[in-house]
């Protein structure tokens, strides 16, 4: 930070890990952080926050360099966050579901002076040409060992780990989906971090206190985003490897949640565990996300089996929660429509091609300001400059906004099917056939027509043999306009859809599924 500021703007200035510093002094005996049997203290975790951040400075890392994480969910996870926050690192996390390629571009992208594994990543990184001199394997024997050796040193002044740090000092690098080419780093500042824990409280219910499930990877921002959430303001972060439904379940039945993180093609083995073992739920602020895409039914039973509403949500890696994860369906209800809410300290813009306004009920792009935002692209200057034209994040989702304000979702930009001289988005028809009750995913996808160019045909994972391509065309029908009406449904096994590392169908791999003409 500029010692130029002046004194009454670097007092502005708020501290993410300060916020934590004052809940380790608030309330030092509370459990900040399980994973399995270990339970450690706030007071215990700075602790260990504090030796971990005097190996690093040892080993010569200073404010903005970056440490590359490669490690399935643990605890020492969340400990490498917070020793970012203390001294002004930046940690990019690693996507062990990616292909050696897509690593080794995501590593070698951010150039780290320490790239950390851990010991079920180590074939991976022996494999891999990252180029990273220093390298520390998390189960090698000597993680402990090393920061026991930190904790005993005497002579370090520890003033010198709390740095006068600017809160748009990069903090993670998460990357976006790699679709559509090789993955994007998105840099996320303490500044955007902080904001998004404020938009958290004030729309979503959060309390100080709440407990966070951390089941979904950490190298994603549903997870890392309430992590540090959660801890800077005295909640209990429970971690863990991967999803365990009857874990999951049985952690839900003896611990209230704040947000409960349930995602779509999940929702249906939590209602089956609840009702299999009887275990009650303590209950939720809230659950779910993207509502979309799960089935109503589902949406429906869940909210009544944890006696909380579901998140109707549409945010990104980019954004945060916000722009539009305000509105939540209510407990039991089943919706007609699934309109989203814009978020409380967000603005937002709908344009056309030419970044022109559109009018309420005219599909536009959402464009986005706000202090959730990212920081840019890292080493991209082209798609940061691309994506912040104007002074707005684009976001590439398209939009319409109605006559009470809400927002429903139409689709990719990038996504469109043209059929007879019309745009048809895909979502259309998806939020149709996704009303089925035996549906569990619906996918829309453009087939070549001699006749009108291009054609939706949607791929569907049925959860009743008995139901036919005739019944969901029928359901189209009155539903939707005639020209949007999938020409073809083909059914297949809900494993069978192709996912991004972030779960999303991979639409084109799809259309190499369509039947030959």
């Amino acid at each position: 930070m500029s010692l130029a500021l002046s004194l009454p703007a670097r007092a502005a200035q708020l501290s993410l890990y300060g916020l934590f510093q004052q809940q380790v002094a608030r309330h030092p005996q509370r459990v900040a952080l399980s994973f399995g049997d270990q339970h450690f203290s706030y007071r215990q975790l700075a602790v260990r926050v504090q030796a971990l951040a005097r190996q690093l400075l040892a080993m010569g890392l200073r404010r903005g360099d970056r440490i590359a994480l490669l490690s399935e969910n643990r605890s020492e996870y969340v400990e490498f966050e917070l020793a970012a926050a203390r001294l002004g690192l930046i940690l990019a996390c690693q996507n062990w579901r990616q292909s050696d390629e897509e690593l080794t571009h995501c590593i070698r992208l951010v150039t780290p002076a320490l790239l950390v594994h851990s010991g079920r990543q180590a074939a991976a990184i022996a494999r891999l040409d990252h180029g990273v001199g220093r390298v520390l394997d998390l189960d090698a024997g000597g993680y402990e060992a090393w920061l026991a050796a930190a904790e005993a040193r005497a002579g370090l002044d520890d003033a010198a780990l709390d740095p006068d740090l600017d809160p748009e000092c990069g903090l993670v690098i998460l990357y976006t989906s790699g679709t559509t080419g090789l993955p994007k780093g998105a840099l996320i500042s303490q500044r955007a971090m902080l904001a998004r824990a404020m938009v958290g409280a004030v729309d979503l219910g959060g309390q100080p206190g709440d407990a966070f499930i951390a089941w979904a990877p950490l190298f994603h921002m549903v997870s890392t985003d309430s992590v540090y959430a959660t801890l800077v303001t005295g909640g209990h972060v429970i971690v863990m490897d991967g999803l365990d439904v009857p874990e999951l379940v049985a952690i839900t039945a003896r611990t209230r949640i704040g947000h409960l993180t349930l995602m779509p093609g999940m929702v249906d083995r939590v209602i089956d565990e609840i009702e299999r073992t009887g275990l009650t739920p303590k209950g939720a602020r809230s659950i779910g996300c993207m509502a979309d895409l799960v089935p109503l039914a589902q949406i429906q039973r869940v909210t009544t089996l944890y006696g909380a509403p579901f998140l109707n949500s549409f945010g990104s890696t980019e954004t945060g929660a916000p722009p539009a994860s305000r509105h939540t369906i209510a407990v039991g209800s089943l919706p007609e429509r699934l309109s989203k809410q814009q978020n409380t300290y967000v603005q937002i813009k709908l344009v056309d091609e030419d970044d022109a306004e559109v009018p309420d009920g005219q599909p536009g792009e959402m464009c986005v300001r706000g202090p959730t935002l990212f920081s840019g692209y890292w080493a991209n200057d082209a798609a940061t400059a691309r994506d912040f034209r104007g002074g707005w994040f684009h976001m590439g989702d398209v939009f319409v906004r109605n006559p009470d304000g809400t927002l429903d979702f139409v689709d990719r930009r990038k996504y469109l099917i043209k059929s007879g001289g019309e745009n048809i988005y895909p979502a259309e028809i998806e939020r149709v056939l996704m009303g089925h009750p035996q549906v569990a995913e619906a996918v829309v996808v453009r087939q070549p027509d001699p006749k009108w160019g291009e054609v939706p045909v949607a791929f569907v994972a049925r959860l009743d043999e008995s139901l036919t391509a005739d019944d969901l065309k029928a359901l189209c029908r009155g539903r939707i306009a005639g020209y949007k009406q999938p020409k073809d449904v083909i059914f297949i096994a809900f494993e069978a859809f192709p996912r991004s590392t972030t779960g999303k169908v991979k639409r084109h791999e799809l259309e190499l599924m369509l039947p030959k003409p």
